[in-house]
């Protein structure tokens, strides 16, 4: 600690003397407070369980904002909370009376603690650090506490730097060491050399960071000080801020340049939560869900470090035009670090439509589809939807006699709630889908109404954590008529709710953007009269996964509306097959005996372990060996990627038409056929559905 003071006591004093607000702030006083007008009446009145705004809800929303501004807990102190505090009572009260004064502390101090980070980051980086001693740092950002007071707080920057260059360092000494072993005349730098180069990487790294900082404005703090206050009621009601809005209304055109991955923050991590299907990242195959991308860099730039940095501006260096380059360097599942060139480019809306694929098992011809999402254009009501291309590959299915179905919802986060009503009635007679519920209404029921099944042979579904709102109507509907088997993770995701997306400026006529709100305002239930809220879709056979002890479930979020039920709706269960039961029992039989299951239930629980260890050594010798011994644990799991089910897919006779003028196309299929052949739970998903039997005793088709 004494060596410490050496550095931190004149950081400290320069801190003081360099301070200097670049910050863009440009308050709008008017705007805010008719803004958080709008969004109190809207939370109070429209949301379909509304929060009472008291001493708890205070509370909450202190706590949302400090770590909404701060996650990583790199600038507030305890001795600035002391500051806070006293509002912490306070804020339901000045909410109610558009009282901003708690915001424009915070947001003042974060501002002053900002510079002053940005006055002693090059002070620190200017010393080598010393890989020697036997220290550790702790990357718990969201447990850990704040450091009470400037000179803990330094050290923690200290820290922090130093794990960033021990990163760097390492993979440079990897990188040379692999060199001699191709040239052993090559050349070869000291360690004391490599470090230089890996300390003035990190300093390159934040300068940019500081710059970007440098672009955050009033209309970025009082987002999150906004959505502090709209995510205490439920975690899917949310603001977004002008700019924010424009980008969602971008995306949802169905044209966006990148690389085609959906992220999301967790602490002060950008994390992959969807690969779009068909983009550049699914093309590629080496981003994964789950990863963590930690930096970025342009073509052969220097890579920024984004740890820590705000989830949109980490997008912003992430996309960019197509055909240019972006280099990613991510955290996989595993605990290894690789850096990942992704070319970037357009990615289409065409790229998430139902795709089908067929397979022979033996003697029978089998189906599938992949639905990614319940997509429509709610602009263009004619244009496709899902609900149109499911009844044209389901017909196309059929004149190709394919006798069994497996329908792929993983990774379907949900989309428009009327096609995926369509969708189910595709595969019965008649009857109710799904039960649909204002805060004060009584639950309306949402029916298929076309008398015909599209399909009347075996269905099997198969969905995962991810597979979430829509899928899991669409699936709880098939479940509760008995329709379909439902195999996959345990449970699905767990979104039982309804979300209004409201321009606040259609409510209130002001000459500035207000953003816009989405708000919930329904939950829906299984016509059993359950709710999917929480509990998911329960799969009637479940399948080890990698996901299967992570906490990334509807039921993980602190505000998460609670679980309920109703009355059943009036409906007949499907009694078309005639070997249900046994199927199932079958099936859990096969997997309770293969070892691939048991290996992929294995590697999930060592996942988990390398979650909940969050201390990292930040001596070199003990930083290497540590890396060492987690690649050769997870050498022992190689076999889980190199899995083949023998299968052979192809497309529908149409579509091998279509590849005659569109090679890209077929090269999309190339690559969806080949995952495929390398799908275990697709593999199962067919075994069952071909020992799926339908009773001949009644036609099932009325016409």
């Amino acid at each position: 600690m004494k060596s410490n003071y050496k550095i931190i006591l004149p950081i400290i004093l320069l801190a003081g003397v360099l301070l200097s607000f670049n910050m863009k702030q440009n308050p709008d006083p008017e705007k805010e407070k008719i803004l958080l007008g709008l969004i109190r009446s809207a939370l109070t009145q429209g949301h379909y369980q509304p929060h009472e705004i008291n001493d708890e809800f205070s509370t909450a929303v202190y706590n949302n904002f400090i770590e909404g501004l701060d996650p990583a807990k790199r600038f507030f102190t305890q001795e600035d909370l002391k500051i806070f505090e006293k509002y912490k009572l306070q804020l339901d009260d000045q909410i109610k009376k558009e009282d901003l004064s708690f915001y424009r502390i915070v947001t003042s101090k974060y501002l002053q603690r900002v510079q002053e980070a940005k006055g002693f980051y090059k002070e620190i980086l200017k010393h080598p650090f010393d890989f020697n001693k036997d220290e550790v740092f702790d990357v718990d950002y969201e447990n850990k506490a704040f450091p009470k007071n400037e000179v803990e707080l330094i050290i923690n920057w200290q820290k922090q730097f130093k794990l960033t260059t021990l990163s760097r360092l390492h993979s440079k000494i990897e990188a040379q060491e692999d060199k001699q072993k191709e040239d052993p005349k090559a050349e070869v730098k000291t360690f004391a050399e490599l470090e230089v180069e890996a300390r003035e990487a990190t300093l390159k790294s934040m300068e940019e960071f500081f710059e970007y900082k440098d672009e955050e404005d009033d209309e970025d703090w009082y987002s999150i000080f906004i959505n502090s206050i709209s995510t205490e009621f439920d975690p899917h009601t949310t603001y977004f801020a002008p700019r924010t809005k424009k980008k969602f209304d971008s995306e949802m055109s169905g044209k966006i340049e990148g690389i085609g991955a959906r992220l999301q923050r967790k602490g002060e991590y950008t994390r992959v939560d969807e690969l779009v299907s068909g983009g550049p990242a699914w093309r590629d195959g080496n981003l994964e869900v789950g990863d963590i991308i930690t930096k970025v860099a342009q073509a052969d730039g220097e890579p920024l470090d984004i740890v820590g940095m705000r989830l949109d501006d980490a997008i912003e260096f992430i996309k960019g035009k197509k055909g240019t380059e972006v280099r990613l360097t991510v955290k996989k599942l595993d605990g290894s670090v690789k850096i990942i060139p992704i070319i970037r480019d357009v990615i289409e809306l065409e790229e998430t439509f139902a795709k089908t694929s067929v397979v022979e098992m033996g003697n029978r011809k089998l189906g599938v589809i992949d639905l990614p999402k319940f997509y429509i254009d709610f602009s263009e009501r004619n244009f496709r939807n899902s609900a149109t291309d499911m009844a044209l590959e389901v017909e196309r299915l059929n004149k190709e006699n394919v006798e069994a179905l497996v329908i792929d919802l993983r990774n379907n986060g949900g989309g428009s709630l009327d096609t995926a009503i369509d969708i189910a009635g595709l595969f019965i007679e008649e009857g109710p889908i799904v039960q649909v519920k204002y805060k004060d209404g009584e639950p309306k029921i949402r029916s298929d109404e076309d008398y015909k099944i599209q399909w009347n042979k075996p269905l099997v579904i198969i969905v995962n954590e991810l597979s979430a709102s829509a899928s899991e109507i669409f699936a709880a509907a098939m479940q509760d008529y008995n329709r379909a088997v439902i195999i996959g993770s345990k449970q699905s995701y767990g979104k039982g709710t309804v979300q209004n997306y409201m321009a606040l400026n259609r409510y209130f006529d002001y000459p500035k953007d207000l953003g816009a709100l989405k708000l919930t305002i329904q939950k829906f239930y299984r016509i059993n009269g359950g709710s999917t809220q929480l509990k998911g879709v329960v799969s009637d056979v479940a399948l080890p996964d990698r996901y299967a002890y992570l906490k990334i479930g509807e039921r993980d979020e602190p505000t998460s509306l609670k679980w309920d039920k109703i009355a059943s709706a009036d409906y007949k269960v499907w009694n078309g097959y005639s070997n249900f039961d046994d199927v199932i029992n079958n099936s859990k039989k096969r997997i309770a005996e293969n070892e691939q299951f048991k290996l992929i239930d294995s590697n999930a629980k060592w996942l988990k372990e390398g979650q909940d260890d969050t201390k990292v050594y930040l001596s070199y010798k003990k930083y290497n060996e540590d890396l060492k011994n987690r690649e050769e644990e997870g050498n022992r799991f190689k076999s889980l990627y190199e899995y083949k089910n023998n299968l052979s897919f192809t497309s529908l006779p149409y579509e091998l038409e279509l590849f005659k003028q569109d090679s890209l196309l077929a090269k999309k299929r190339e690559v969806w056929h080949k995952n495929l052949s390398k799908d275990i739970y697709i593999e199962e998903a067919l075994n069952i559905a071909a020992d799926l039997k339908i009773r001949t005793e009644k036609p099932l088709v009325k016409n």
